[in-house]
């Protein structure tokens, strides 16, 4: 079967492509032609297409379609009578809610681009930011104004969640939006720019562009087989990629998304079984706590089809751990924000090669090329390329990309087994070179991690006066256990080169991660 074939049998099987009124097909027409494929379009298309579905489920309660549609059209209005528009930025800083989904709608409908700055950024970063993307307004939840105490007072300011002195919130706007204002018919297309997780330094705005077709969808779908119209728990945050496109692929199949303000391993498993939700995007730690939380499986009456997890790397012990109480419904995405996808693990690969990144999906290369570009064959370690139909157009601020033959690197090395599968073994640029031999950590936090007394693990490279660099170990205890710094050793000695054991072995009671669960490593303490 053709790749066009798979990827025209995904959307049909998941309910994209299906027959449609006359009626009805003409306003989800306009939707699409007026905004292109992003969230404006599926709600502007959701409304003619079934007015009366349930949109969106949050704290606050639910909305409609055609409900989400109308107060995304008033808040537009609104926002462009303030001066919001093409070449006018609006930054997102929210919790999970209708609000950063009815802004980002409104956004499109007026041509603005949507920066989706992360709650864990410092004010410092977030006010270097908005400077330097030239933001004209910021859509904040109240909790999280201090995050803003250093941006520019020329900013605007529009609460979300919650009440500030002095400053409109979502709902003041929407209800006061002119009555005789006009929206752009064919308004500019906006871009979402997504800032890289930040875990070294000040993040970078990477510019998104909405999808041109149905391809991007065509391809997750091609391995994660979501249906349409049925309930989806969004838990990963819609600041980062993977809960953004959890939310494009939502509304694309026209299901009603379920939020929440803040994740609880007991609240996402009352959740789901409150509202029957067929899929669940998440991040591998939300994955680690719900098993850390001792729950032996779903609550009675629910049991989704599939839980998808991306951002972060998935243990293969994890993986496991969680099938045998949840049933073989894990499903993990490895991309980037500059790359979108590069692969997929289904339940069968994760079971089959614990720990694999997967494969790569309909209308994806997927390359391992050594240092001069060089294909390498199955099982050698080179670095990782990709091309697919959703790259980025670029850093914000014009900062390199890594390309080859038409297909950008990804900054990570891995290795393609005889079966295509995938398996990551480092960062490119987190190789050491200890003592003239070249060490990734990747192998070694694997090693120590699928020890029972290893809770949590990150190994990094960190300066030695004789060999150059040498590992660092943080790790976490395991719940009444305790770590024994040579055994750990040992266990890596037996497997690896001496170059890869870690002399420094440092206990945490926890790992600095920021909210996708990504180590933040700038943040360990310095071995002693």
């Amino acid at each position: 079967m053709t790749g066009t074939a798979r990827a025209v049998g995904a959307l049909t099987r998941s309910g994209v492509v299906r027959p449609v009124r006359p009626d009805r097909l003409a306003g989800m027409a306009c939707g699409l032609v007026r905004y292109g494929i992003g969230v404006a379009a599926g709600y502007t298309a959701g409304a003619a297409r079934h007015p009366g579905r349930t949109a969106i489920v949050d704290d606050a309660g639910a909305l409609s379609y055609g409900e989400v549609h109308w107060r995304s059209d008033r808040l537009a209005r609104a926002l462009l009578a303030r001066g919001t528009g093409p070449d006018e930025p609006i930054a997102l800083l929210c919790r999970n809610s209708r609000h950063p989904v009815e802004a980002a709608a409104a956004a499109e409908k007026v041509g603005a681009d949507v920066v989706l700055l992360n709650n864990g950024m410092a004010p410092t970063q977030i006010a270097e930011v908005l400077a330097d993307l030239g933001v004209h307004t910021v859509v904040v939840d109240a909790d999280l104004h201090g995050r803003l105490a250093d941006v520019a007072e020329e900013v605007g300011i529009v609460v979300a969640r919650g009440h500030l002195d002095g400053h409109p919130t979502c709902e003041d706007l929407i209800a006061s939006a002119p009555a005789d204002g006009r929206l752009p018919v064919r308004p500019e297309r906006s871009r979402t720019v997504v800032l890289t997780s930040g875990t070294t330094g000040v993040p970078k705005g990477a510019r998104r562009p909405h999808p041109s077709t149905l391809a991007p969808a065509a391809s997750i779908l091609s391995e994660i087989p979501l249906r349409a119209g049925v309930p989806v728990h969004i838990a990963a945050p819609l600041f980062h990629t993977w809960g953004n496109a959890g939310l494009l692929l939502a509304v694309l199949h026209g299901s009603t998304v379920v939020l929440r303000s803040r994740f609880d391993p007991a609240d996402l498993l009352d959740t789901v079984a409150a509202h029957r939700c067929d899929t669940v995007f998440a991040v591998p730690v939300m994955v680690q706590r719900v098993v850390e939380s001792g729950a032996p499986g779903w609550r009675a009456g629910s049991s989704p089809r599939i839980v998808a997890v991306s951002g972060s790397a998935l243990p293969a012990g994890l993986a496991a751990e969680f099938m045998d109480r949840f049933g073989d419904v894990l499903y993990n995405l490895y991309g980037s924000t500059e790359v979108s996808w590069v692969s997929i693990a289904g339940p069968a690969d994760l079971r089959a090669a614990p720990g694999t990144a997967g494969r790569a999906p309909v209308g994806t290369t997927l390359r391992i090329l050594d240092d001069d570009g060089h294909p390498v064959p199955p099982g050698v370690e080179g670095r990782v390329f990709v091309g697919n139909d959703m790259p980025f157009e670029g850093y914000t601020r014009g900062d390199a990309v890594e390309m080859h033959g038409g297909l950008l690197g990804t900054g990570d090395i891995g290795i393609l087994d005889e079966n295509g599968l995938l398996h990551l073994t480092g960062r490119a640029d987190d190789m050491i070179v200890s003592g003239g031999e070249n060490v990734h950590p990747g192998p070694v936090e694997d090693l120590i991690a699928a020890r029972d007394e290893v809770r949590d693990v990150a190994v990094v490279g960190v300066p030695d006066d004789e060999f150059g660099q040498r590992l660092a170990a943080y790790v976490v205890a395991a719940p009444g256990a305790s770590i024994d710094a040579d055994a750990l050793r040992d266990a890596v000695r037996s497997s690896l080169s001496r170059f890869a054991v870690p002399r420094d072995v440092v206990v945490l009671d926890a790992l600095p991660r920021n909210q996708m669960g990504k180590v933040a490593r700038r943040d360990l303490p310095p071995p002693t």
